[in-house]
């Protein structure tokens, strides 16, 4: 990133489309983050797996979105990636086992509670990176 005086930083992964992506992954982040917050804080005790497992993926969220935002391309990888791992195996998981999560997660049923967003963004992001040319500066 440029730091010199008055240089604007670059933000080519959060142009044009990229900007759409980018709030997607703030709403996801505020939705999972509020979620999980309240979950956590009045009926830990009910299901602490399932509410942990909403929080990390609303830090998993966030990380992707300032990653984005800020164009940290391998941080972004790395984050998107951890979500999709994460939103498939834990979709699969809660079908498969529906027992071991007495209440949803944002990826429980591939994120079904969420119109399967949290299936489809993580794909998206990966796409878009994968298409953004690799600038140097």
């Amino acid at each position: 990133m440029d730091r010199r005086r008055g240089a604007e930083p670059r933000r080519e992964l959060a142009s044009g489309p990229g900007r759409a992506l980018v709030a997607v992954y703030a709403i996801f982040t505020l939705a999972a983050g509020a979620r999980s917050g309240v979950q956590l804080a009045t009926r830990f005790d009910e299901a602490p797996v399932a509410y942990l497992l909403s929080a990390l993926a609303a830090a998993i969220y966030l990380l992707a979105t300032v990653a984005l935002w800020s164009s940290r391309r391998a941080v972004a990888y790395g984050a998107i990636g951890v979500e999709l791992a994460g939103v498939l195996a834990i979709g699969l998981f809660s079908l498969l086992d529906p027992a071991a999560f007495p209440d949803a997660t944002v990826w429980s049923g591939f994120g079904s509670g969420y119109g399967y967003i949290p299936l489809v963004l993580p794909v998206l992001g990966l796409l878009w990176l994968r298409r953004q040319p690799h600038r140097t500066p």
